[in-house]
């Protein structure tokens, strides 16, 4: 490939960015700095005594893809890639290797068996939180802050009035919206309600939705950015991601400042207001963080101490992003399939009758829901929420790993300080492994007719899907993902009947955001089992 086709590549960025560097001088850098890298780099990852790097396309190639493409937009691409190359591609991407992952089996390999040589994050992908931090102190205070500390079981139960005031917030909206235009635009009500809960579960307050709104603004804003495909260039050099996208690196930095205000705002209502009412029987997020004590990174100066404001900002985003929108991405797609497949729903609805008997009528028992212990009884239920996830994770691919060592896979050579990538969707869509893959059955998650749900979600066995992840760095947050999925998918079908509205079918087109979400965003037509219903 010549370097006319970089040349075509860097005018490409700069046509849909519509912004031209001023003088042919920047180009000129521009182009050395790449040819310079390719340099480096035949250099650096040429064969090692006799061992060689996983197969893949050639480093312009790769350098080709990343300027025209979003790295999880790259999850199309790499789907032909793997069919060409098989499980495992490497991908010349930046100045550092990139390997991804397709196989079940080599995933449990690196992830389980040999998870301490790649439980690291690439320097570029290090920016304060949990996800992106090293592998070291820092991170497992971190960690264990949120997973030990903030998600203990007994203070996620303390949290179950705020799951049943959202559902009623959810139910109230949607019941509106189908009485004033005889039909629901799903996604609206699910965002708005899983932000809320989110915030409060952050904050330890409800959140003024005028405030719920401008962060939901500036989170979409800073989302799209991050997701956008001119930012893969961010992970290749922060002098190229400056010079050629000079305005959107200000809107970022930017929206960036915008945001720090608003969750500073709020941090400051909880940290230095009076705690009342509601907030002594919680803990919110921010009071682990006000209250850890942060130790020093080995072989730094680096001091322990608390967290600044700056980091607790970094934190309680990072618990928003996370907590809303993969939560929001896959209740909308277990929706759909639900209206999409009539026997489906009814099946499920069966079953939560069997446990909690029928829909509640308003006025004998007006604020009853389906509560958490009962979940526990709904194997289906639970196969339901295990299959939407499994067909459509809302993530593709996962954060990518940082090789700490040297270390031989599948007779090929990873060099220390690569990145390993894992196809998260492709592992849940393997033929070889599922049933078709591609339809949507969640009797597969059973072991036989009335029987319980046994899955083991974190592969320590063996991984067949991995949606939160798998190893040292799986979500800490899967189980309260997992109960608050099975809360609305529940409690929306036991109130609710769901059905497709005249002229229209549900499309399962994806669309990457930050998550991968409907293309178009599902609608329904629903109608209470019983007769109006309050909360």
């Amino acid at each position: 490939m010549s370097c006319k086709m970089v040349c075509l590549a860097l005018y490409i960025a700069s046509y849909h960015e519509s912004e031209t560097l001023c003088n042919m001088e920047s180009w000129f850098l521009i182009l050395v700095s790449i040819g310079f890298t390719a340099i480096i780099k035949s250099l650096l990852f040429r064969r090692r005594d006799g061992k060689k790097l996983p197969p893949g396309p050639s480093f312009l190639f790769s350098y080709l893809l990343l300027l025209t493409n979003s790295l999880p937009n790259l999850q199309f691409i790499l789907r032909g890639l793997k069919s060409k190359y098989g499980p495992i591609i490497t991908l010349n991407i930046g100045s550092h290797l990139s390997v991804f992952v397709g196989s079940h089996s080599l995933s449990h390999q690196v992830l389980i068996q040999k998870g301490t040589t790649f439980s690291d994050r690439p320097k570029t992908w290090r920016i304060g939180g949990i996800s992106s931090a090293s592998y070291g102190p820092i991170w497992r205070a971190y960690r264990h802050n949120l997973g030990s500390n903030f998600l203990h079981p007994s203070n996620v139960k303390s949290y179950s009035w705020a799951r049943k005031w959202i559902l009623g917030i959810m139910i109230s909206r949607i019941q509106e919206q189908q009485e004033a235009v005889g039909i629901v635009k799903v996604v609206d009500h699910i965002d708005v309600a899983m932000l809320h809960l989110s915030l409060l579960m952050c904050f330890g307050e409800k959140v003024d939705e005028s405030l719920v709104n401008d962060i939901a603004c500036v989170q979409d804003g800073l989302l799209s950015l991050t997701a956008s495909w001119s930012f893969n260039v961010f992970l290749v050099s922060r002098w190229l991601a400056k010079m050629l996208f000079r305005n959107k690196w200000k809107k970022f930095n930017q929206l960036r400042i915008d945001q720090k205000q608003l969750l500073v705002s709020l941090i400051k209502s909880r940290t230095e207001g009076a705690r009342v009412g509601d907030k002594k029987q919680m803990v919110a997020y921010i009071d682990t963080l006000v209250k850890l004590q942060v130790p020093g990174e080995e072989d730094t100066n680096e001091k322990d101490g608390k967290l600044t404001q700056k980091e607790m900002v970094t934190l309680c985003s990072e618990f928003l992003v996370v907590s809303s929108e993969t939560a929001s991405s896959a209740l909308q797609w277990i929706m759909a399939n639900l209206v999409k497949h009539p026997s489906i729903q009814q099946k499920l609805y069966n079953e939560i009758v069997a446990v909690v008997g029928p829909p509640p009528q308003p006025r004998v028992e007006p604020e009853s829901v389906i509560s958490e212990d009962k979940l526990q009884k709904m194997p289906y239920l639970k196969a339901v929420v295990l299959e939407g996830l499994r067909r459509h994770p809302p993530g593709h691919i996962a954060l990518p790993h940082k090789v700490n060592e040297e270390v031989e896979l599948q007779g090929y050579m990873i060099p220390k300080g690569a990145t390993i990538n894992f196809m998260i969707a492709e592992m849940g869509w393997d033929p070889e492994v599922w049933d078709e893959p591609m339809e949507f059955k969640p009797e597969r998650f059973l072991l036989n007719e009335g029987s319980g749900c046994v899955f083991d979600i974190g592969g320590s066995k063996g991984i067949k899907m991995m949606p939160f992840g798998a190893g040292r760095r799986i979500c800490p947050g899967a189980d309260l993902a997992l109960l608050h999925l099975e809360y609305f998918v529940a409690n929306l079908i036991w109130y609710f009947h769901w059905s497709v509205p005249d002229d229209y079918h549900v499309d399962l087109k994806e669309k990457v955001k930050f998550t991968v979400v409907m293309k178009n965003p599902l609608l329904a037509k629903i109608s209470l089992r019983t007769k109006k219903t309050t909360i």
